[in-house]
C-alpha cells in the first residue's frame, strides 16, 4: 500500500475514529495549527485506541514506541474547530504495525486536513530490542 492513500480510506481496516478539539494554544503566529501539533493529535488518538484493546498496556516491559512518522498536510487547520482522527491498519509486521491516519473535519469527513502513517514497534524496554506484536493488537488489526 502507498504511504499516503491520497486521503482515501477505502479498503483499509478501520481501527478507530477519535474526536479531538483544536485548542487555542495549538495555533502558531500564522493563525493555523502548528505542524508539530498534528503529531500530538495522532499520539492522543493512538493512545486512546490502544487503551481500548484488552490486555495491552503502555507501561509493561513490552511497550509500543514510534519508529517513524509520515504526515501529509493537505489544508490549514484553524481554531475553533473539532476534528476526527481516523486510524487504519496499513501493514502488520512481526513486531510492528503501520497505522494509517486521516485528520478530518468532525462536521464533514470529506474535509481532509492531513493523512499519512505512523510505524509503531513493540520493544522490550529492558533490552531495547524489538518484541513480537502483542496477540491482542494483531487480533483487532486483522479482524
Amino acid at each position: 500500500m502507498s504511504s499516503t492513500h491520497d486521503g482515501n480510506a477505502a479498503g483499509r481496516k478501520l481501527l478507530a475514529k477519535i474526536p479531538i478539539s483544536v485548542r487555542w494554544r495549538d495555533m502558531d503566529s500564522m493563525g493555523h495549527v502548528n505542524n508539530a501539533k498534528y503529531i500530538s493529535y495522532l499520539e492522543e488518538a493512538r493512545v486512546r485506541w490502544m487503551l481500548t484493546v484488552p490486555d495491552v498496556s503502555m507501561t509493561d516491559r513490552i511497550a509500543p514506541v514510534v519508529a517513524a512518522n509520515n504526515i501529509n498536510y493537505k489544508r490549514p487547520l484553524t481554531w475553533p474547530n473539532d476534528v476526527v482522527v481516523e486510524l487504519y491498519v496499513d501493514r502488520l509486521g512481526t513486531s510492528s504495525v503501520t497505522i494509517g491516519h486521516r485528520i478530518v473535519s468532525a462536521k464533514d469527513d470529506s474535509v481532509l486536513y492531513s493523512d499519512g502513517n505512523v510505524v509503531v514497534v513493540w520493544m522490550d524496554t529492558q533490552t531495547g530490542h524489538s518484541a513480537p506484536l502483542p496477540a491482542a493488537i494483531r487480533a483487532v488489526s486483522e479482524s
